[in-house]
This record gives structure tokens, sequence and C-alpha cells, in this order.
């Protein structure tokens, strides 16, 4: 378990390194195996719970009724991937609080369609690189190309969020 400060401090670096970045890939289960799927980000401050919409008749709606475990990365200047247990919630105040004109297009629906379903993502951990420095980006290539350990560096982490 990470220390109340500590993961205060991840999910800092993980809002920073996140925000922005317009799609994220949605992994689950299905019958066949995994399967990933872009999804929009929405513009909600990352405190341990990442928020996607979706409709009801979907696949991704019914993969997770059998199996919560999901993954969910991101790809920017820096790279994220979180893993956690996801949960459908029906909830139209947030639904309306969270819609986007985009949507309508996208979703082919207004936001009060009774078939829209949000889908809760609970961070358990987040595995991060962060690009963005250039200097610690050669450092950790180097380091790489050595055959040294490189978790836990500046630029690659690992943290528990449960």
């Amino acid at each position: 378990m990470t220390a109340p400060a500590e993961k205060q401090e991840a999910l800092e670096i993980i809002w920073k390194l996140i925000r922005g970045i317009d799609t994220a890939m949605l992994t689950t289960v299905s019958e066949e195996g995994l399967t990933s799927r872009p999804m929009k980000t929405q513009d909600v401050e990352f405190d341990g719970d990442l928020w996607f919409l979706t409709k009801k008749d979907t696949d991704k709606f019914h993969e997770l009724l059998h199996h919560r475990q999901v993954n969910v990365t991101y790809a920017g200047k820096s790279y994220v991937a979180i893993r956690g247990e996801a949960e459908l919630v029906n909830s139209p105040e947030k639904v309306k609080s969270i819609w986007n004109p985009a949507y309508e297009q996208f979703l082919n629906t207004t936001y009060d369609d009774p078939n829209l379903v949000l889908i809760k993502v609970k961070a358990e951990t987040a595995e991060y690189w962060d690009s963005g420095d250039k200097f610690k980006m050669a450092k950790f290539m180097l380091r790489r190309l050595l055959g040294q350990h490189t978790e836990g560096t500046d630029i690659h982490r690992t943290v528990v969020l449960k």
C-alpha cells in the first residue's frame, strides 16, 4: 500500500502526464481474449478514478458485466498504463456534467438517452514513462542499452494506488 503523501504525489504526476491526451485505449476481457478500443478522455481531474461514456448495447458494456479488470493506456509526450477495476454507473446527472457536443455525432445520441452509461475505472496501479525531459530520457535509454535496471528511475515508475 502506498503512503497517502506518496499516493497524492503519484496522482498529481499521472494527472500531469495524461491531461490533454484526448483519447485513451481501454482494454477489456472478451470471450476471445483482450480487446482494446479508443475512448474519449473526460476532462475531469484525476483523483484515482477515470470516467468514460458508452452505451449499454455495446460489446464493452457486456464484457464489463462479466470481467471488471481493465487496463487504460495513454500515449502522448509520455506513456501511462493504468490497471484497475471498472464499474458501470447509471447517473444521468454525471452524464450531463461531462457531456460534450461531439458525443452527439460520435455516439449518435443526446445526453438524456437512457441507453448511456458511465464506465468508472478505479485505478489500482499505474506505470508511466515520462519522456518530456530529453536528458532524463537519454540517461534512461543508455541504462537500457547497457542492460541496467530502469524501473523506479525518473523516467519509468510503477505506483500502487489502492
